[in-house]
């Protein structure tokens, strides 16, 4: 049997996905210092309140940069197939931990890919009305119903946002190799075959054949 293990994510993917995640808990966080009085306290990680309007916008913008990182590097093996609409009706089997029979999928199951769809989706509203009520450079060129109607969609998709990394956690938990294979890159084959059947059949046939050792003379 073949030991060897599969690289799930490069150095560069790893980097970026943590760069990503860091700044997703600071935003969040100083976004609800200003969201609500009651959690306006937040704002003391940042350094009170002035500190926490300026960092808060620019956080933002850099976690968006960064995502589109992910996004580049992700977004061909996020397409939706045949097989996922199988896998999503046999979902009840999956989250029992029993996959037998249920249709191969690739390097992301469909509820991965949902959850790439929707973040991306959420990242592009939060970075839009982000920008309508940037107060120090943007907000003026808004009329007010604009800025009343941009707070509300930021925070509707922050919400939507947070629940949806709340959900990613916890899957990434649940699936015992998940965290593992972003810290460290690799999964082993058995992980592979088993969750994503199709991605390691791709990864094995692309796999350069060992050169054989010639002895000479």
């Amino acid at each position: 049997m073949n030991d060897k293990t599969i690289l799930r994510y490069t150095s560069n993917q790893r980097t970026n996905h943590w760069l990503v995640a860091i700044l997703f808990f600071m935003a969040a966080l100083s976004g609800l210092a200003l969201f609500h009085p009651g959690l306006f306290w937040l704002s003391n990680l940042f350094g009170g309140g002035s500190w926490t309007r300026i960092l808060h916008p620019c956080m933002g913008v850099a976690m968006f940069v960064l995502f589109l990182g992910l996004v580049f590097s992700f977004w061909r093996a996020n397409y939706f197939s045949a097989n996922d609409r199988l896998w999503l009706r046999r979902v009840g089997t999956v989250m029992r931990n029993e996959e037998e029979g249920v249709p191969p999928i690739g390097k992301y199951n469909p509820a991965q890919k949902v959850l790439f769809w929707v973040l991306l989706i959420c990242m592009l509203v939060l970075l839009f009305s982000g920008l309508v009520i940037w107060r120090a450079w943007f907000s003026a060129y808004f009329g007010i119903t604009s800025i009343r109607w941009a707070m509300l969609l930021h925070a509707l998709a922050g919400f939507i946002l947070v629940l949806s990394i709340i959900v990613h956690i916890y899957a990434g938990i649940w699936i015992r190799g998940s965290v593992h294979a972003m810290v460290r890159g690799r999964v082993s084959r058995a992980w592979a075959k088993k969750h994503h059947e199709l991605w390691y059949q791709q990864v094995t046939r692309d796999e350069k054949p060992e050169r054989p050792i010639t002895k000479k003379g």
